[in-house]
C-alpha cells in the first residue's frame, strides 16, 4: 500500500504523493548493520501507513521554468489502499483548458512493475506508460512517472547513513537503491523524522550518480481516520511538496487544498476503460 503525489504524487506520495500515519512510537531495529537498520526504519514508516482506505484531494500544480516564469494547473486526486499490493491512484486535470480532461491512472505493485496509463483528450486515446519510459516527466513537471508510485518497501535496498537535523527536527538519513532496472535513478536519499516517521526531504541521483532533484515536504497536517479494525488513527499529509531540478533549473510545487478520507471509493473507480469519462 503508500507514499506516493501522496501517496504520490503526489502519496502519497505523490499518495499518492507521500502518506505517513501517526501511531504509538514504534521500535526500529538497533543494529550496527547499516542495511538492516535502514530496512527497519523504512518498514516502520510503511507500517504507519495502513488503514486510511481511500482518499481524495484537490491541489494546484505550479510549474516554474529556468527563467523563473510560472504557470498553474488545477487537478484532483483519488487514492485507494489495496491490501497485499501497492495503492491505486487517479489524477484528473481541470485547468487550464489545454490540459482539461487529462487523466492519469496508476496501479502500484509491490514486486512487479507498476501499471500506468495517461488519457490525452486532444488525441482521444489512452496511452500506456511503459516500464522503460517511467523516468520521463509527468505532464511537463519535474516529477517523473515513477515518482507517482506508492512507497513499497521491497522496491528498494536500504542503507542507514546516520542522523541529521532538518529545521530543528531530528531525522534519520536513509539511502534507497531502486531494484527496478529501468529506474531513472541510481539512488534516492531520504530524511525521515524520528518522531512520526515523516519524509521531510528526498534527493534523487541520476544514472551517473549526479544529484538530479531535491524534493521538500512541508506544512504537514494530521488527519484522523477510522480504520477497518475499529482503531481511530491519524495520518500525516504534507500540504506542500516542492521539487527542484538542479540540472535544468526548473521546479514544480504541489499545493494541496483539501483532503477527504473514507469517501466510498472502490476498485470500480479506478478502471482503465473509464479514463476517457473520468470526472
Amino acid at each position: 500500500m503508500k507514499q506516493s503525489m501522496t501517496t504520490l504524487l503526489f502519496g502519497a506520495t505523490l499518495v499518492g504523493f507521500t502518506t505517513l500515519a501517526v501511531a504509538d512510537q514504534g521500535t526500529t531495529e538497533q543494529t550496527d548493520d547499516p542495511a538492516a537498520r535502514g530496512l527497519s526504519i523504512m518498514q516502520e514508516r510503511k507500517a504507519r501507513d495502513t488503514g486510511w482506505q481511500s482518499s481524495e484531494a484537490s491541489l494546484e500544480m505550479l510549474l516554474t521554468n529556468a527563467q523563473g516564469q510560472t504557470s498553474s494547473r488545477q487537478l484532483r486526486m483519488k487514492n485507494l489502499e489495496v491490501a497485499g499490493d501497492g495503492d491505486k491512484s487517479l489524477s484528473i486535470f481541470d485547468t487550464p483548458l489545454d490540459v482539461k480532461g487529462t487523466a492519469f491512472l496508476s496501479f502500484s505493485h509491490v514486486n512487479t512493475a507498476d501499471d500506468q496509463w495517461l488519457y490525452l483528450p486532444a488525441l482521444k486515446r489512452v496511452k500506456r506508460i511503459s516500464s522503460r519510459n517511467k523516468s520521463g516527466p509527468f505532464m511537463g513537471s519535474e516529477f517523473a512517472y515513477e515518482d507517482l508510485s506508492s512507497f513499497e518497501v521491497p522496491k528498494y535496498q536500504y542503507r542507514y547513513l546516520g542522523e541529521e537535523e532538518i529545521a530543528g527536527q531530528a531525522t534519520w538519513k536513509i539511502e534507497n537503491i531502486p531494484n527496478d532496472e529501468y529506474s531513472g535513478y541510481s539512488k534516492l536519499v531520504s530524511w525521515i523524522d524520528q518522531q512520526e516517521y515523516r519524509v521531510l526531504k528526498t534527493q534523487y541521483y541520476d544514472r551517473k550518480s549526479a544529484l538530479l532533484k531535491t524534493l521538500q515536504f512541508s506544512d504537514y497536517q494530521a488527519h484522523p481516520v477510522d480504520t477497518p479494525n475499529g482503531e481511530r488513527k491519524s495520518f500525516w499529509r504534507a500540504n506542500q511538496l516542492s521539487i527542484e531540478n538542479h540540472q535544468t533549473g526548473k521546479a514544480t510545487q504541489l499545493i494541496f487544498k483539501e483532503y477527504r478520507f473514507n469517501t466510498g471509493l472502490s476498485e470500480a473507480d479506478f478502471n482503465k476503460s473509464k479514463l476517457k469519462r473520468a470526472r
